[in-house]
């Protein structure tokens, strides 16, 4: 600095601090050099204690891939393990391209011999093709045997694992069911009807819907009718405070209901489920047999504060009433009433329950006027009292969902979807 410093003695300062930048970065190469040094021979060391050669780490991996194409030229005689090897690498996660299982998919059967055929086939040719189980509830119609032989001459590369689980009796969808999901090893569990076709992206569209959604417990598929594919089935499942459950797109066009969307429940036809999450809410409820199972489920999973949903991506193709035989029939309306009694007692609160009986008596005197005049009022009534008689009995009142003050804010949700679905209902 001019004035104040001597120009000479800046320079002298400069060099001194030059001469200790460069001492110091020579002291800290031979320090790390050192460090590096102790640690190689300190690993060397520790190899030569351990016995731990890199030669002959190299010869065990040698003989370990050896060993392992031997076992795969004695199972594949016609394919050689480079070539195969070679092609799971360029194949694994093309689209398009059939995968790994990630999916089981649980078939309940009841004499279902006349679909039970095109179903299997139909996942089996899917993009994404899942591991299988179908539990039989006793079909007297041969529908097993029919099963057994499809199992028998199915392609084991297009369709790798069937299994058949069967029922001396008829123990209800919701017995069988549980079976297969308590069998089924993988993280999700696909639930499909007998008498239903898969499109081939079903499975794959599915998974990749739940997957996304970290809060989903199900998501129900767009199903449309197998005798007119041009209209929906069902497009997901909703429940009002009538004490009706009732599904959305029903007879519209296929075209309808074409975004994804939240649902009260998934239909139990065709939907995918979080298997870990039936370990909290429990399994579908056997009590019921058949009918509002699937409603009753999804109730439990939103009380839990998880979330149903519909994907229009995933397309099956739906008989229906192929067991039972026609829409509107005495086994399926005694039923669908006994149920829908037995599910406002298991899954409303006491309070609940008064908040909405205004609305719950009409639903059942509208409900029972319909069917009067379809010559089944006495069928439909029969069901209710069972239902009541089921509500107050032991093995009832033992499925009764226990309120949890935590779950508050979910009974309140509900209620105001209820309130919502009752309005879409009657307003169509």
């Amino acid at each position: 600095m001019p004035g104040i410093w001597p120009q000479s003695a800046g320079k002298g300062i400069y060099n001194g601090v030059a001469a200790v930048k460069y001492g110091l970065w020579g002291i800290c190469r031979i320090i790390i050099r050192d460090v590096f040094l102790l640690e190689a021979v300190k690993t060397g060391s520790e190899r030569q204690k351990r016995g731990i050669d890199m030669k002959d780490s190299g010869n065990r991996q040698r003989s370990t891939e050896r060993k392992r194409r031997e076992q795969w030229n004695g199972k594949h005689k016609n394919r050689k393990w480079g070539n195969a090897r070679q092609a799971d690498r360029k194949t694994a996660g093309k689209p398009g391209q059939r995968q790994t299982p990630r999916v089981t998919v649980v078939i309940p059967n009841y004499n279902g011999k006349k679909y039970i055929e095109a179903c299997l086939d139909s996942l089996c040719q899917g993009s994404l093709v899942p591991e299988i189980i179908v539990v039989d509830n006793g079909s007297a119609d041969g529908s097993t045997e029919r099963i057994r032989r499809w199992m028998n001459r199915r392609n084991r590369k297009k369709c790798p694992s069937c299994r058949l689980v069967c029922f001396t009796q008829n123990k209800g969808f919701c017995a069988a069911v549980n079976t297969g999901i308590r069998l089924a090893k993988t993280e999700y569990v696909i639930l499909l009807n007998n008498d239903t076709e898969a499109d081939s992206d079903f499975v794959k569209n599915l998974y990749l819907a739940i997957r996304k959604r970290k809060n989903a417990f199900s998501v129900s598929a767009k199903i449309l009718s197998l005798h007119q594919p041009e209209v929906i089935d069902d497009a997901g499942d909703l429940y009002c405070a009538l004490g009706w459950a009732f599904a959305l797109g029903k007879g519209k066009k296929r075209t309808a209901y074409g975004k994804e969307a939240k649902i009260f429940a998934a239909c139990g036809c065709a939907a995918i489920y979080r298997k870990s999450i039936f370990e909290t809410i429990g399994y579908f409820d056997e009590n019921h047999f058949a009918y509002l199972e699937d409603i009753d489920i999804g109730y439990r999973a939103k009380i839990s504060g998880y979330d149903n949903y519909y994907t229009p991506d995933a397309l099956a193709y739906h008989a229906g009433s192929a067991v039972t035989g026609s829409r509107y029939n005495d086994f399926k309306v005694y039923f669908a009433a006994r149920n829908s009694i037995y599910l406002i007692y298991k899954n409303m609160p006491a309070v609940q329950i008064l908040c909405n009986l205004p609305f719950l008596a009409a639903g059942v005197g509208m409900k029972a006027l319909f069917f009067t005049g379809k010559g089944m009022g006495k069928t439909y009534l029969e069901g209710i009292a069972e239902g009541l008689r089921l509500s107050a009995s032991e093995k009832g009142k033992k499925q009764k969902v226990p309120f949890r003050p935590e779950c508050l804010g979910n009974y309140g949700k509900i209620q105001l979807e209820l309130w919502q679905n009752t309005v879409r209902r009657l307003i169509g």
